[in-house]
């Protein structure tokens, strides 16, 4: 691993909405820098450049990597574009922050995990809820067997933007709309949040999913299900009954048609020693526990936790200090591998399919 001395140099590439939360976090940072950015569009790469008063921008990653000024790149392009990308980036040597999903395929994402094994690169999944300090802390409590052998699990990822429009009116805006259609490259509400909530529950349980059964439903939304050019086939709600490698059983789901909920997960642990519940609602945090003699009485404590450090915090301290890159692509990949079997299990009626 290589020591940085100086400080550690960072490319953004890509410069939407999310390249901007990234660009925000790493310049809290110390010791980090941002020297580049990349987009093809010049106007918008321009406005990122000066808004975070970054030196240099390139309207390629070719001219980017030939350049080669920079350690570590943020990969915040469409989904569609992280396979070639962050191939690219690694056969350059360069380290990695890849926004979520790492692929669109488990494939790809196997050759991309696989590579940055092969080159001793850092590679990491900007899985953002691995923020919340209670999820950190429900993970901590299940590895040091607080609640024994866990035994069961319910979780769930509840958004409503298709009843109410409170980030938008997604009738009318592309922003939402390409999220609705498989043909702009939408896997659904499955691939969008469904990689959270699998992530949220596999990273708190310590266990990876065994097996899966998945339904996936689209509603009708629109007269003949299309906007304009947009064909409105994409899943809407996703259900999932799964067993890890642990032998725990449980059901993980996610909507888009939650009235009431703008962004709320849930999760929910049992063990044979006790119970945990996880919330993260209203961007609040909860965490309660029971546990010995309250198991009696079903009464359940609060847990009060400290912040955690981000992902963009872990991923600087992994490519400097050798720090634990978690979650890494190995993890994405394996994410990705249950994404791609949920979809497969619902084309053949639900049926269990194993990792």
């Amino acid at each position: 691993m290589t020591t940085y001395l100086s400080p550690l140099r960072i490319l953004i590439l890509g410069t939407g909405n999310m390249a901007r939360n990234h660009a925000a976090a790493f310049r809290r940072i110390d010791g980090v820098e941002l020297v580049a950015g990349v987009d093809s569009r010049p106007d918008a790469l321009a406005r990122f450049c000066e808004e975070f008063a970054i030196e240099h921008g390139f309207a390629s990653l070719d001219d980017a990597i030939a350049w080669g000024e920079f350690d570590a790149a943020a990969n915040v392009t469409p989904d569609a574009a992280h396979h070639a990308t962050t191939i690219a980036l690694l056969n350059a040597g360069k380290h990695v922050l890849c926004e979520k999903p790492l692929a669109t395929n488990a494939a790809d994402a196997r050759e991309m995990a696989d590579l940055a094994a092969a080159r001793g690169l850092v590679g990491m999944v900007n899985l953002s809820y691995r923020n919340v300090a209670v999820l950190q802390k429900a993970a901590e409590l299940v590895r040091d067997g607080t609640i024994g052998a866990l035994r069961h699990f319910e979780a769930s990822y509840l958004q409503s933007w298709l009843t109410q429009p409170a980030w938008g009116d997604w009738k009318s805006e592309p922003q939402w709309l390409w999220r609705l259609s498989t043909g702009h490259g939408s896997k659904g509400v499955l691939g969008d949040v469904g990689i959270h909530i699998l992530d949220f529950v596999t990273f708190a349980a310590g266990s990876r999913v065994s097996e899966l059964s998945c339904r996936l439903k689209t509603f009708d939304k629109a007269e003949g299900g299309r906007i304009g050019g947009y064909t409105l086939d994409a899943n809407d709600s996703a259900t999932l009954q799964a067993e890890l490698e642990n032998g725990a059983l449980g059901t993980i789901a996610a909507t888009r048609f939650a009235s009431g909920h703008l962004n709320d997960l849930r999760l929910r642990l049992y063990g044979e020693k006790g119970g945990l519940e996880v919330r993260f609602e209203n961007s609040i945090e909860g965490l309660r526990l029971c546990t010995g003699e309250n198991l009696q009485t079903a009464t359940w404590t609060d847990i009060a936790v400290e912040p955690v450090p981000t992902v963009y915090q872990r991923f600087a301290d992994a490519v400097r200090d050798g720090a634990a890159a978690d979650p890494d692509f190995e993890h994405g990949a394996r994410l990705q591998t249950a994404l791609e079997l949920a979809e497969r299990s619902h084309a053949e009626n639900g049926r269990f399919l194993r990792t």
